[in-house]
């Protein structure tokens, strides 16, 4: 069943003018003008894009950089107690690597949940800026690290950071863009991620600095230089922050009706009294008078409400979208899977430590880096797919596809390793590629996508900052007891994750719906329909019958016409009949 394509230029918004001027009319043409961002179109698109997106290089370049750098003689040298003998798997050094590099999950844990409380009270901008500013002082804590203590606190400060970026910059995202630009902008920033990634660890750009870096062999700028590269690109997004408006769902939730106007008509490049402008505004308008209403904006008990708006249900599926992407193996197989290649070698095992793989192949230390260089530039480059492809296909395809092609990998890996042969570890190395692919496709990009799609404006911060809390938690777990998975169940840790990503596919079939060509309001309007009706909003979200947001249709699903109006207001709804 392909998703349905409701933009509004299919529907007719004549009818909702009317409540336009009832939310609009102590607005001035003269108090928009006001506010006109000072990019339009999409040029305004594009920079916001990458630009905000810098927030997710951030990410997978920090989450990458010490992959290479904990093979480096300088970064050994000032960090001895981390280097682990091959023979001494369970001894202190390897529990004290792991840690090191298991502590930003923590970080980006604490960074995530902050959200819940000052996500709405900044803004998305400021957060963001915010998020950048802790960034660069963790990472020059890291770049200036001369102890182990030292590094440890630099990298929970950077993970602060980056938790609070990875909880804002999707929804930031999701709230400017329009329905039939917001699956391939917002799958932007997978792809950026996996760029970071490149600048540092397993993509290409990222691989190939630490592959730079790695000759620097006299110098301790063999790995303080790469660390302290991600303060460049933290002060490339901080500088065009300023340069963007403020999300309209924000500015209208919080009161700042003319600015939202404002930069609604700029997204769209056209007047304020342009009938797709009207629609987007007066369906924004809409969803917060039926969300907020009665009840205090902040009050984070509205994630565990039921109902018409089924908050509790919504929110649930973000958190659950995020711990799957983690669940599917994908710190497993990306960073770790050598571990099962050689499982003879019985040094201690983590995610981050991808360039070991291939030299347990017999490659050679240069070549090894390059190799890995080489499989982290597929990996971006099978990244850009979904760019081009979520629209037509829907995020649903793409999660099912991703998952089913993520299992049978896995099911292979897990005969390969039970076989251990030259060639098999050969073959294991070739489904590294073939996973990446499936993983890039279907879930890179998505669970950020998603969670902040599938919520509405009242909780979207909130419920953004616990999915992406998700993400952490199952990240950390994953990483951590993978190793012990490995060293009692070897190539069988294959086999649990395969039977994860098979569990994936019913869940994702029965319990999430599409959200492809709907605008966030248009979520709310499935929801309630599903609620009212009795059925799954997986079906209601195929129909083609729905009404838009913010029509007098959307109004009456909402619970809106059943309060008491305004003489002004019933007579405006007649007449938009």
């Amino acid at each position: 069943m392909s998703p349905p394509r409701m933009g509004v230029e299919q529907q007719t918004v004549s009818r909702t003018f009317s409540t336009l001027e009832r939310h609009a009319k102590s607005i001035s043409d003269d108090e928009v003008d006001q506010h006109k961002p000072r990019l339009r179109g999409w040029t305004l698109h594009i920079v916001l894009a990458f630009c905000a997106g810098a927030g997710f290089t951030l990410f997978g370049y920090d989450q990458g950089v010490m992959s290479a750098l904990i093979t480096a003689n300088q970064f050994d040298a000032i960090f001895p107690q981390t280097v682990s003998p091959i023979n001494d798997p369970t001894g202190q050094a390897a529990t004290l690597q792991s840690l090191m590099l298991a502590i930003y999950e923590i970080g980006c844990l604490i960074g995530a949940l902050s959200n819940l409380w000052i996500g709405d009270k900044l803004g998305r901008r400021k957060t963001i800026v915010l998020g950048g500013c802790i960034m660069i002082i963790g990472a020059t804590l890291q770049a200036t690290a001369f102890s182990y203590p030292h590094m440890l606190v630099g990298r929970i400060v950077t993970g602060m950071g980056n938790g609070l970026n990875t909880s804002t910059v999707p929804s930031y995202h999701a709230e400017c863009a329009s329905p039939e630009r917001r699956g391939p902008l917002i799958m932007v920033e997978g792809s950026l991620i996996i760029f970071g990634l490149m600048i540092s660890y397993v993509s290409t750009i990222g691989k190939w600095v630490d592959f730079a870096c790695y000759w620097a062999t006299g110098s301790q700028a063999q790995w303080r230089v790469p660390i302290a590269l991600q303060i460049v690109i933290a002060m490339m997004m901080m500088c065009g922050i300023p340069f963007l408006p403020e999300s309209p769902r924000w500015l209208v939730k919080h009161g700042r009706n003319a600015e939202a106007l404002a930069v609604i008509s700029a997204l769209e490049d056209t007047d304020r009294h342009n009938p797709r402008v009207v629609q987007t505004y007066a369906g924004i308008c809409e969803a917060v008078e039926a969300e907020l209403e009665g009840s205090s904006k902040e009050k984070l008990s509205r994630l565990f409400q039921g109902g018409p708006t089924q908050n509790f249900r919504r929110t649930m599926l973000g958190i659950v979208n995020q711990c799957f992407q983690q669940i599917t193996g994908c710190n497993l197989v990306m960073y770790g899977h050598r571990r099962c290649v050689e499982l003879r070698l019985k040094e201690g095992f983590h995610r981050y430590y991808a360039t070991l793989l291939f030299q347990r192949l017999g490659l050679s230390d240069v070549n090894s880096r390059i190799v890995a260089a080489c499989s982290g530039t597929e990996y971006w480059l099978a990244s850009l797919i979904p760019i081009f492809i979520i629209e037509r296909v829907g995020r649903r395809r793409l999660m099912l596809l991703g998952a089913i092609g993520m299992g049978t990998a896995m099911v292979l890996l897990a005969i390969l390793g039970s076989i251990n042969t030259p060639a098999a570890q050969i073959a294991s190395t070739v489904l590294l590629f073939v996973y990446n692919s499936f993983f890039a496709i279907g879930w890179l990009g998505m669970t950020w996508l998603y969670p902040a799609e599938i919520v509405g404006i009242s909780i979207r911060a909130p419920a953004n900052a616990l999915s992406t809390a998700s993400n952490w938690t199952f990240n950390f777990m994953v990483v951590m007891v993978t190793g012990p998975s490995f060293a009692n169940i070897q190539w069988r840790t294959y086999i649990v994750f395969a039977a994860l990503n098979a569990l994936i596919v019913p869940c994702v079939y029965f319990f999430f719906p599409e959200t492809a060509g709907r605008s966030l309001e248009d979520m709310d309007i499935i929801f309630a329909v599903a609620y009212a009706e009795g059925v799954s909003p997986v079906q209601v979200s195929f129909r083609k019958d729905l009404p838009v947001a913010g029509s007098p249709e959307a109004d009456e699903v909402l619970g809106l016409k059943k309060r008491g109006e305004s003489p002004d207001v019933r007579e405006d709804r007649e007449k938009d009949r």
